[in-house]
């Protein structure tokens, strides 16, 4: 499954190279940039370290990787892809999960979320497309920052009661009626949720209920409150169907219409794949697939404070707020900010990396005081436990560090 010898051999054309080599990226005005690929030493860090860390995923120690990049100084300095038999390892898994699903669900159980189904999962059929699960609800959020650039949302602390006129009645609720935009973007909207206890093709799982039923609004809007809003955090993919619909009601537009004019395409990503609910509501909590390069533009833009080429297509203040500590999660000293986890590093509590983090070990990290982007796409929802994000960055850092 592995070509050693196609690896090591690119490996030291890696080491080798002292010029950079470049990439062309092609912007909305069918201008060109360079996207430069240096060797690691040239930015002062250890193709050793990295390569240790390649051989591993190589080896399989790590579980299911599929694809590993770093982005130093705006040059990639890494990047190594790897063959997983999907089709082959869930050969027994795919129906399991289809007969688990059909024994739930009815009807309402469709491929596209059986996890075990290797034409939507990791890759999006045969393709280089690769699902970033929650991470999408990273990308989403940056669509709002765009919205707030162009004032198609003008104010965060808005009850959101307003923008589900045909659901008035499931906000009946006086608690209800008082969630914002901004306890939706911070995972604190107080609706009572868990996707954490049960499995994905579990009815008590509320994410893969609400995956499963025919009306995902309806579905998160009819759930009961837990607690005020604003007060706790508590992880909900609902949350972001709500985000969504509200950005798809303020720009008048399909939110992965709205992606492809104003983010995807000034940005030269072409390709691209975004599922919808069974309303045709753009699936923002983990329906977005891209390419790992791609994938990691989105950091590059956090990166520059919102700055592409010569574009600023997101607000600088829109790019601080979110890698601004907010809502304390309680997991791992872990923070939360606009869809994005932010996680101490380096044993600091005031050094912190902006973090999107999906669903079977996909994870674009982001690490300004190293100028810094990492991206790791893996599949790990087999036997394997996957690796954390803080783990794997302290593996890149100490290269940084050697």
């Amino acid at each position: 499954m592995k070509n050693v010898l196609f690896f090591t051999l690119l490996s030291v054309l890696f080491s080798l190279s002292t010029v950079a080599n470049t990439v062309k990226i092609r912007d909305s005005s069918n201008h060109t940039s360079e996207w430069s690929i240096s060797s690691p030493e040239t930015k002062g860090v250890s193709a050793t370290d990295l390569e240790k860390l390649h051989q591993e995923f190589e080896n399989g120690d790590h579980g299911y990787i599929n694809s590993f990049l770093v982005v130093k100084e705006g040059d990639i300095i890494f990047e190594r892809y790897y063959d997983v038999d999907y089709i082959a390892l869930t050969k027994l898994s795919k129906l399991e999960q289809a007969g688990i699903m059909q024994k739930n669900y009815g009807d309402l159980a469709i491929a596209q979320y059986n996890y075990h189904d290797p034409d939507w999962h990791p890759f999006y059929r045969n393709t280089k497309l690769h699902t970033i699960q929650s991470v999408t609800k990273s990308v989403t959020s940056a669509l709002f920052g765009i919205a707030i650039s162009r004032g198609e949302i003008t104010d965060l602390d808005a009850k959101i009661v307003g923008y589900f006129p045909k659901y008035k009645s499931l906000f009946s609720d006086p608690i209800k009626q008082s969630i914002t935009i901004r306890d939706l973007l911070t995972m604190t909207s107080g609706i009572k949720w868990d996707e954490f206890t049960h499995a994905y093709t579990d009815p008590s799982n509320d994410a893969a209920s609400m995956e499963s039923s025919d009306n995902w609004l309806k579905f998160i809007l009819s759930l009961p409150m837990e607690t005020e809003p604003g007060q706790q955090f508590v992880y909900n993919s609902g949350i972001t169907i709500l985000l969504s619909h509200i950005l798809q009601t303020s720009v008048n537009m399909p939110v992965d219409e709205y992606a492809q004019k104003y983010l995807f395409g000034p940005m030269g990503i072409e390709d691209f794949y975004w599922k919808k609910t069974p309303k045709g509501l753009t699936d923002a909590e983990g329906g977005l697939y891209l390419s790992t390069r791609d994938f990691a533009k989105i950091g590059l833009l956090y990166l520059n404070k919102g700055r592409w080429l010569d574009q600023q297509i997101l607000p600088k203040e829109w790019v601080t707020s979110t890698m601004t500590p907010a809502t304390d999660t309680g997991f791992s000293g872990n923070h939360y900010g606009f869809q994005w986890w932010l996680a101490p590093y380096e044993g600091g509590k005031e050094k912190w990396m902006l973090s999107g983090s999906g669903y079977g070990g996909q994870y674009l990290l982001i690490i300004p005081e190293h100028n810094l982007v990492m991206v790791f796409n893996g599949w790990n929802i087999f036997d394997i436990s996957r690796p954390t994000k803080e783990y794997l960055s302290s593996r890149v850092l100490k290269a940084l560090a050697s």
